[in-house]
């Protein structure tokens, strides 16, 4: 198992590698910093936006095979992912917003897919019945109403909440309030903020995994490893737990492996919405600003995320799947 996990990372790693090389001509080639020097008014002449951008390795005059070996040296050498247009490290900017879009991401992916699994499991047992129906319908119904649409009706009931209590326990934006100092105060502070985004997420991302199990597991209570159990004393539910979703889990699981990049770059409404400063809207504003060394740092993020869902996925099928764990 170990050289298999080395082999694969290997690979991935040589993809990322060149992905990475790829993205740095496209984003050269598509992507101009001088225009944001262009909108500053009065307008600095061009003499003194090319020296302004060659300090940071951005001048679209020199030429973009010494760009790129520049770019590429610091990278190997110091691990220096180069600077935005204005000065800006790329290093700090992609450290911070990391860890603020896993604060959303980990917490909200997992509450989903529990969420998900265990209603799919619920209502696959009690196929038909009004509790079936009714979870069906509102998982339907989230599928289909817009993430902008969901997320701003979050933000009414909190503001409800909040002037019934008399109180702010719920905050609309931000992932912190500046003012709040010591451990206990800024982990309830940070708690309250995560809240109405966390509810976001799960609310528009459980329902995939609730009719993905489901339908999974019906595929399955009938079959003979399933009914041999039930002959052997179970229950119809205790045989579906305990044979048929371990089974059934295995897509669940690699559904979920994959998922982590899409929301890590891909949460960018309900970051816009709760105005929390993560990766999605780094990734929005690096194109805005011409940030050829942002983008590439983002598309390397979210391809190295890729290779971490599909490992993870890998040994989700060994640890799911005995039969994987022996070939």
């Amino acid at each position: 198992m170990l050289r298999y996990l080395i082999r694969k990372s290997a690979g991935w790693l040589a993809m990322i590698v060149i992905a990475a090389n790829l993205t740095y001509f496209l984003a050269t080639a598509f992507l101009d910093p001088r225009s944001n020097y262009l909108q500053l008014r009065p307008t600095p002449p061009p003499e003194q936006v090319a020296r302004s951008l060659e300090q940071y390795n951005l001048n679209p005059e020199t030429p973009v095979l010494e760009r790129w070996w520049t770019w590429l040296t610091s990278i190997v050498l110091h691990w220096d992912w180069g600077r935005s247009p204005i000065g800006d490290s790329v290093n700090a900017q992609v450290a911070f917003r990391i860890g603020v879009s896993a604060q959303l991401v980990v917490l909200g992916l997992t509450l989903a897919a529990v969420v998900g699994v265990a209603l799919g499991v619920y209502t696959a047992t009690r196929q038909y019945s009004f509790a079936d129906r009714l979870q069906q319908g509102l998982s339907v119904f989230t599928l289909n109403v817009p993430l902008v649409v969901g997320a701003l009706a979050v933000v009414l009931v909190a503001i409800s909440v909040n002037q019934a209590l008399g109180t702010t326990v719920l905050f609309v934006a931000g992932a912190n309030s500046p003012s709040v100092s010591g451990f206990w105060p800024t982990v309830l502070d940070r708690l309250q903020h995560l809240v109405l985004p966390t509810v976001t997420l799960v609310l528009f991302s459980y329902a995939g995994y609730h009719l993905l199990q489901r339908n999974l597991l019906l595929d399955d209570v009938n079959s003979d490893y399933v009914r041999t159990a039930r002959a052997k004393g179970l229950t119809r539910t205790q045989a579906v737990r305990r044979h048929a979703l371990r089974t059934t889990l295995i897509p669940v699981a690699t559904s979920v492996a994959f998922a982590i990049p899409a929301l890590f770059t891909g949460a960018v409404i309900t970051e816009t919405i709760f105005a929390w400063q993560g990766m999605g809207q780094y990734m929005i504003q690096s194109i805005a600003k011409n940030d050829v060394h942002a983008v590439v740092a983002v598309a390397v993020f979210g391809a190295a995320m890729t290779a971490l869902g599909a490992i993870l996925a890998d040994i989700a099928v060994v640890v799911l799947d005995p039969r994987v764990r022996l070939t």
